[in-house]
């Protein structure tokens, strides 16, 4: 069972944010204590679900999805031959990594940015209020906000690397930045030190929130990253924490690829940590059908409204695939049919997605493969979420990254039989790896094929050191663009701040 536990907490964000965006010296409970205004254990639930919501804006349009999408060589956002989608060049520029300090007024950026350090103002808002209050299960309910208080962090130090820091909702200085390392310590010691207070296995009340299964997914990510981020090896961590999920036994591969992002995704055996998506019950930001879908594939998903047909597959990434991968199945291409089965013809031409792209800045309108990984459902109208729920961590990633590490380690025999592990490539209708299949652009491409618009490829393509290479309409970068400018925003309101290396 789904729930929503973050929509009820609406009214209260509301009061929240009237006080916390224009003076951060007020507090929200001024005139109420808040062990009076909280009557329940349902009630603290309700209030924290404000920190998860802010997950929802995640894979939005012009939000931190697309700007780390865009910016590798998964998806691309050309303009189109009448000029739709140029968008003042704001998605060129992070496509060909120019985006730089003198243009860190882009919107995309910003918006990123502020997505989130809105989630870490949320939790430290939260931990501030609850604090001072006794009742049942406080001790999981404050693990829960300070992990997911350190995913945010987590996203931060990946996308701008030294940033702005803050723990205390109370403190009204300016905050300062904090070195990578700083920052990087500070997630490990949050998650080693409230994991054990979290939820152990999943279930339906725990569903979409912080679990032991997610921290510990994320504590393996920060190790994995860790050579990258703060120049120390720490593969073995990286397994030691895989090796707490995969010993939790809660979760397994599922038998069906597209299992994990059916509409009704929510009994996935296989997702760890989801961000619940509803029609009605949630806000506007899951509606991946309008951003990538030509209007021609109405007659296909019965849709009511025109999508806009901006974000397509990068050509080479498509190229990836085997004929044979089931997984090449995420992608539209090819002639289209409608929803009788019935080949589309438009004006006497076939409907085909051509994988390829003849020019960035004049794209064709059928041209490029378009993401459908995410089952459509028929009939849904523009201004409603898709009700997929939007897929953060699952276990394959989990797997993967075991694999990884031990590869890095010289160790990848140990696993490499693992009949979990090799089901996520069996299931996609392709033989399990032996050890001499293994190198790191196998699988850097491997990581793609599995993960493909997860919201994980810019990070695999520096971990593997082609970040600066020159791919689809991207020319050769040099390292600094592996981080991302600060926006002029949190440039002109914090003097604490200095902008990233051009």
């Amino acid at each position: 069972m789904k729930t929503y536990f973050f929509k009820t907490a609406l009214p209260l964000f509301l009061t929240c944010m009237m006080f916390s965006c224009t003076d951060l010296s007020e507090t929200v409970y001024s005139e109420i204590e808040a062990d009076s205004f909280f009557n329940s254990e349902s009630d603290l639930i309700a209030y924290t679900g404000r920190a998860y919501s802010q997950l929802q804006l995640y894979p939005g349009e012009q939000l931190l999805w697309s700007l780390g999408q865009n910016a590798s060589d998964e998806l691309v956002i050309p303009a189109k031959d009448n000029g739709d989608w140029y968008e003042e060049g704001r998605w060129e520029v992070i496509q060909k990594h120019t985006l730089n300090s003198s243009t860190a007024n882009n919107k995309i950026l910003t918006r990123a940015w502020n997505l989130v350090f809105e989630g870490v103002s949320a939790c430290n808002e939260i931990l501030s209020v609850i604090e001072p209050i006794q009742f049942e299960n406080k001790e999981r309910i404050t693990a829960e906000i300070k992990i997911l208080r350190a995913y945010y962090y987590y996203w931060a130090i990946d996308y701008w690397g030294n940033v702005p820091f803050s723990v205390d909702f109370t403190d009204t200085e300016i905050p300062q930045q904090q070195n990578r390392e700083f920052i990087f310590d500070f997630i490990v010691t949050e998650i080693n030190e409230n994991v054990n207070a979290l939820q152990e296995m999943p279930t339906d009340e725990y569903y979409g929130r912080v679990t032991q299964g997610m921290a510990y997914t994320l504590l393996a990510k920060m190790y994995l990253n860790a050579e990258e981020w703060i120049g120390e090896n720490k593969y073995n961590e990286a397994v030691l924490a895989c090796d707490q999920v995969i010993d939790l036994g809660a979760y397994s591969i599922e038998n069906n690829y597209f299992s994990n992002f059916l509409v009704h995704n929510e009994n996935s055996s296989e997702n760890i940590f989801v961000v619940p998506f509803h029609p009605s019950l949630t806000g506007d930001g899951f509606y991946w059908g309008y951003l990538t879908l030509n209007p021609s594939s109405k007659a296909t998903f019965d849709m009511i409204a025109d999508p806009w047909d901006g974000f397509v597959v990068q050509p080479d990434f498509f190229a990836k695939y085997s004929e044979n991968d089931l997984r090449r199945n995420s992608f539209l291409f090819g002639q289209q049919y409608d929803t009788g089965g019935n080949p589309i013809v438009e004006g006497g031409e076939p409907f085909i997605y051509t994988p390829t792209i003849a020019d960035y800045n004049a794209r064709g309108k059928w041209e490029g493969a378009r993401i459908a990984k995410y089952e459509y459902q028929e009939d849904i109208t523009y201004g409603a979420d898709m009700e997929n729920d939007f897929v953060l961590f699952r276990y394959a990633d989990v797997l993967y990254m075991k694999l990884e590490a031990l590869y890095r380690l010289g160790r990848a025999g140990e696993f490499i039989g693992d009949p979990e592990l090799n089901k996520i490539r069996t299931r996609a209708g392709l033989l399990p790896y032996d050890i001499g299949d293994l190198s790191d652009s196998e699988l850097l491409d491997e990581f793609g094929r599995e993960f493909a618009w997860e919201g994980r490829r810019r990070q695999d393509l520096i971990r593997f050191g082609v970040y600066g290479n020159a791919w689809w309409e991207k020319p050769q970068s040099g390292p600094n663009k592996k981080l991302f400018p600060i926006p002029l925003t949190a440039l002109n309101t914090n003097p604490n701040l200095t902008q990233n290396p051009d």
